[in-house]
């Protein structure tokens, strides 16, 4: 029997209308589709064959990834064809890689369908380029999650870059950031950006200072899944509405 190749897809940061054509046809081909919980509920009502949850959220009761490698092969050895979906793009903080590696041990053919990163699109959705000639000459995703038993990131060496910094899963842990950036030495009205749940109905964001970014977190209650954005460019997020950055500290959050 000729087996399928597994496709390993990028959901997008949420809504429907940016999924790549190559990853809407493939969601709507599938016999089986194992979706993370990040997918957005509009993506999986494309789904017409099974629907699989195989959830991994930080701080959540998670499906254990060796299962979800077992049951991708167990799948795919049946002759079904397989997608496992993931929000954003799977090669960008979704342990693409470790699935890839998984499927081609078991003899399996892998394809990898490119989504579109949160960290580009979730800034984007408030306004903010990633990437300015005006501002800055690059960007750095990275992620304030780096696991357990994992290294932390030297943030001291990024902050020293002059790059963007895009960070993900790093909410819960923004004090510890925040201050680390600033020991490093970037300065403390160094605009910052905080976006929830972009390109979702849920979506929210607020502007501020890096030395206010945790206690703008705080008071606008904003939650994961989210965004920091800290670099020059995050002040270009609804530009118009920026003047609180000039004003008094308590004045100082704008919230989308």
């Amino acid at each position: 029997m000729n087996l399928h190749p597994v496709s390993l897809v990028g959901a997008g940061p949420g809504d429907p209308e940016l999924l790549t054509v190559r990853a809407l046809r493939r969601i709507e081909a599938a016999d089986v589709v194992l979706a993370d919980d990040l997918v957005d509920p509009r993506v999986l009502a494309l789904v017409k064959g099974r629907l699989l949850r195989v959830g991994k959220r930080g701080g959540c009761v998670s499906t254990d990834q060796h299962f979800i490698h077992a049951l991708m092969i167990r799948e795919a050895r049946a002759g079904h064809r397989v997608v496992r979906l993931k929000g954003g793009d799977p090669f960008v903080f979704g342990r693409g890689g470790e699935e890839v590696d998984a499927l081609r041990d078991a003899g399996l053919d892998v394809e990898v369908v490119s989504g579109l990163t949160s960290g580009i699109a979730g800034p984007a959705a408030v306004g903010i380029p990633v990437t300015d000639r005006r501002a800055t000459p690059g960007v750095i995703l990275v992620t304030g999650h780096p696991g357990e038993g994992r290294s932390e990131p030297d943030w001291a060496a990024l902050a020293r870059t002059g790059l963007t910094l895009v960070i993900y899963m790093g909410v819960a842990r923004a004090a510890d950031i925040t201050a680390r950036l600033l020991g490093a030495g970037l300065r403390a009205d160094l605009p910052a950006a905080v976006v929830s749940a972009a390109h979702t109905e849920r979506q929210r964001h607020a502007v501020t200072t890096l030395a206010r970014l945790p206690d703008c977190i705080s008071e606008q209650r904003l939650t994961s899944p989210a965004l920091i954005v800290v670099g020059e460019v995050a002040a270009q997020a609804d530009a118009a509405r920026l003047s609180a950055l000039a004003a008094p500290p308590e004045a100082q959050v704008m919230a989308g």
